[in-house]
């Protein structure tokens, strides 16, 4: 039998009192309010140059996976789902495909399980390996992986024909690659929260976007995957500074002029971290605090753990540049602030008392707007034994003015 969505109150971990969103509930509330902005027609604020205008007929697509066995009302928007995106950007391949990858699991090896909802996944890789028969180059730039049972994907692609360069981002400088995005014939590309991993498509849920016909927007996209590409060579150390063929004149200060879906935008490419960020490229950071900033209503955030910390570094240490920001708009502006966190198996119970202490903004007296809002998506008792799935995987940002999408290559769309 098929879970029912809900909508109500529980406790916390920490015995506060927050509202749980069960899955459906937020697809009918949420996707109204991403896709106005994503079309928002006012490009008159930024300082465009003529070379940062291009005149490509692009069509922006959002796209999602919904986490298989959930039933929704039948007015629900549905929009295209990550698989449909993908399966389309492989059969429309003609020359060249590039992806870069935090790891790859399409099929379900790795978990030692037959679960049927791979299926989509092993269809994909089927489909990757192909590419070479048909002319197509496949080039995958991939983080370590740190484990055999995670490297069956990338042999099969290696055996296929596919070149694969492995990016050593620890060894280079910190942290690791975590990019998930496609470049395709160097005119299709895709963003977004999806891993290459069977379960983000149908176990996760994630968001991203693809975009067809696009030759500037890709062209640029491609190089961020070359700089990966360079730095997956043998005994490959970070240029500084990166050369002028990596660079980029589409920034937070002169995004790219663009038409989408017919409609007047303005679009830049942001990435992380900043050793890897040639010039004029605009760091991760940077763009995110400038979105909140430029909020004149609303922001609403959706991602998977939201603690001020850095959490992977030893000590850990406070950072607190995002929650500061939200708070000061908030509080100067009286923007209007939307947080909509998960929470699943291995949420850290560290992360509730901060977002107490945004929820603790909003009272009667203090006429602040600000709400925090737990994210569940609910499991059967099958789908409780499938590691790492059943969550909101989603990375993405939406203002009155602005979306932002993706994890640590953002589009960030006017």
């Amino acid at each position: 039998m098929k879970p029912k969505v809900v909508y109500k109150p529980i406790s916390s971990p920490e015995g506060i009192e927050d509202h749980v969103v069960y899955m459906g509930r937020l697809q009918n509330n949420a996707r109204r309010l991403l896709l106005f902005p994503l079309l928002c027609t006012s490009s008159t604020e930024k300082s465009v140059s003529p070379d940062n205008s291009c005149s490509d007929p692009c069509s922006l697509v959002l796209v999602e996976s919904i986490p298989e066995g959930l039933e929704y009302s039948s007015n629900a928007t549905i929009n295209p789902s990550v698989y449909q995106s993908w399966k389309r950007l492989l059969s429309q391949a003609q020359s060249s495909v590039d992806i870069a990858s935090f790891y790859w699991t399409l099929t379900n090896k790795d978990t030692h399980t037959n679960h049927s909802s791979a299926s989509q996944g092993e269809e994909i890789l089927q489909e990757m390996m192909k590419l070479k028969q048909r002319g197509v180059r496949l080039r995958v730039a991939v983080n370590p992986s740190g484990s055999k049972a995670k490297d069956a994907d990338i042999d099969a692609l290696r055996d296929s024909g596919a070149e694969v360069r492995v990016v050593n981002l620890p060894h280079l400088t910190s942290g690791v690659l975590h990019t998930k995005f496609w470049v395709v014939d160097g005119k299709h590309i895709y963003i977004g929260s999806a891993n290459m991993d069977w379960r983000s498509l149908t176990q996760v849920k994630e968001l991203g976007t693809a975009v067809y016909n696009c030759t500037c927007l890709a062209q640029d996209l491609g190089k961020i995957f070359d700089a990966y590409w360079v730095l997956g060579q043998d005994n490959a150390t970070i240029p500084s500074p990166w050369p002028d063929t990596f660079s980029t004149t589409y920034n937070k200060e002169t995004p790219l002029e663009v038409s989408l879906n017919s409609t007047a935008s303005l679009v830049y490419l942001s990435s992380s971290p900043p050793p890897l960020t040639a010039k004029g490229r605009t760091d991760d950071i940077d763009s995110i605090l400038s979105v909140i900033d430029d909020a004149k209503k609303f922001v609403y955030i959706s991602v998977m753990d939201y603690t001020p910390t850095e959490e992977f570094s030893k000590p850990r240490r406070y950072w607190p540049a995002i929650d500061n920001h939200l708070r000061k708009a908030v509080y100067e502006r009286h923007v209007t602030v939307r947080l909509l966190i998960s929470c699943w198996g291995n949420t850290k119970p560290n992360m509730f008392p901060f977002l107490q202490s945004l929820a603790a903004l909003q009272s009667n007296k203090s006429h602040y707007d600000i709400e925090v809002k737990i994210f569940v998506v609910p499991a059967s008792e099958e789908q409780k034994h499938i590691p790492f799935a059943r969550v909101n995987h989603n990375k993405y940002m939406v203002t009155d003015r602005v979306a932002y999408i993706g994890k640590y290559i953002a589009a960030c769309i006017k």
